[in-house]
């Protein structure tokens, strides 16, 4: 009987896994430039974890059941309920603001499509208890610098920065209710799939048919602020509104961090993100490809609210993004970004027979001892297969072991890039090998 794998789940063969491992390392060093330090959670988590974060409807889109001791659970389908309750249970002992990251698989049991599996990886990244646009624009500036760091640049993507602060502000200044802004925002954020016809009737569901014109029209010109000069703009008659002229405050202390880090020419001003998840409070961001053809490659925001509702007694202010492994990498290979060898080795020790094994096996196991990642042939193989195995295998260097060099006290190192070839004696062989690897010269 054959038995294939899930749908929606993945494989990783060794190159699958070189690439993975090369994202997460990338990953992790631009984190850990931004002082951000790595946590892990729970792939298994109480079902009322993520029912209390986001409501019932959410169990249809999750891998849920009962354990053997009778207890409702799910594999986690995002790591920000974990990371609220971790927290939470320990607000009152940690140092702030919290600076935290994390890289693992999540997942959902939903439809399948382009971009989105049924399990996936994440990097997660967290700043907790600051309350000012400083942790906001130190998570946009380290989203950009992770994507960056994968070799994207300003022609390949952008961030697109909204606020559903302001969104609700207006709104609430338009006398809707906390339940008709909760919609609205809903239908704000599909606006962009939605023909003209669907969001009116969407509209129409949630408020007074005969305010539905002048919210369209409303929620078109804020769509088309795309400058913070024009937020200010359109803003400006609302000059009675303290919280929305505070609100304006933030945008400009927002942007001169962003402009003095050297990121604002990837923002663009666009309040048609909303995030369609009600727990985001403040400003909210998606990363997108500049050409628009795919998903979001990651998106964020401010969910000042969660650890205290996860949490009671712990409130905490909290801005958070999450950059998912499968639309980048379909970046990347759109973009022709990916390395071309992940899988390499330093050393390949090429034994000339059954003679110079023990002496061959000896230099192998010296050189792994100092760090270095070698290979060799487990059987007797003439010397052209081995060098060949050792070109397949990205090997930087060959050091071959032949009769007549060890009858001399010596061995031949070879730059499998550049084809150069030197003598070097048994007692120089790892100075040797250190200069190389230092300077890129036999």
């Amino acid at each position: 009987m054959k038995i294939d794998r899930l749908p929606g789940f993945r494989e990783f063969y060794p190159d699958e896994c070189a690439l993975r491992n090369h994202l997460f390392r990338t990953l992790r060093k631009v984190a850990r430039n931004f002082s951000f330090q790595e946590y892990d959670a729970p792939v298994l988590e109480p079902l009322d974890l993520y029912i209390e974060k986001s409501g019932p409807e959410i169990v249809g889109q999750l891998f849920n059941f009962e354990d053997k001791g009778g207890r409702s659970v799910s594999l986690r389908p995002e790591m920000t309920p974990s990371l609220a309750r971790m927290v939470g249970s320990q607000a009152g002992s940690m140092r702030r603001p919290i600076k935290w990251f994390s890289i693992g698989e999540q997942f959902r049991y939903e439809r399948m499509q382009k971009g989105r599996l049924r399990s996936f990886y994440q990097f997660n990244a967290d700043v907790l208890g600051e309350e000012g646009v400083g942790a906001d624009a130190e998570l946009v500036t380290l989203l950009i610098a992770c994507l960056q760091g994968l070799g994207l640049n300003e022609s390949h993507f952008h961030v697109r920065l909204s606020d559903r602060n302001l969104w609700y502000l207006f709104l609430e200044s338009k006398r809707f209710t906390e339940n008709q802004i909760s919609g609205i925002l809903g239908v704000v954020d599909k606006s962009e799939r939605m023909s003209p016809e669907k969001l009116r009737a969407a509209l129409c569901g949630i408020i007074d048919s005969s305010k539905v014109d002048s919210l369209l029209e409303n929620i078109c010109e804020i769509k088309a602020l795309d400058e913070l000069d024009k937020v200010r703009d359109y803003f400006s008659e609302f000059r009675d509104s303290e919280a929305i002229q505070k609100r304006l405050e933030n945008w400009g202390s927002l942007f001169d961090s962003l402009e003095a880090m050297g990121v604002l020419p990837f923002i663009s001003v666009d309040l048609s993100i909303v995030r369609g998840l009600a727990y985001y409070t403040g400003f909210v961001f998606e990363a997108f490809e500049r050409s628009g053809k795919s998903r979001a490659l990651a998106g964020g925001g401010r969910y000042d609210n969660l650890v205290g509702k996860l949490t009671p007694g712990s409130d905490m202010t909290a801005t958070g993004f999450a950059i998912g492994d499968v639309t980048l990498v379909e970046c990347l290979k759109t973009h022709e970004l990916l390395p071309k060898y992940l899988d390499s080795q330093d050393l390949y020790v090429v034994i000339g027979g059954p003679q110079e094994r023990l002496t061959g096996l000896g230099i192998v196991g010296a050189f792994r001892k100092l760090g270095f990642s070698v290979s060799y042939s487990l059987k007797d193989q003439n010397l052209k297969k081995q060098l060949k195995d050792a070109s397949q295998r990205n090997a930087r260097l060959a050091i071959i072991v032949g009769s007549d060099e060890l009858d001399q006290g010596m061995v031949l190192i070879k730059d499998m890039v550049n084809r150069k070839e030197v003598k070097v004696s048994m007692e120089n062989l790892v100075r040797s090998v250190d200069a190389f690897f230092t300077d890129g010269k036999l």
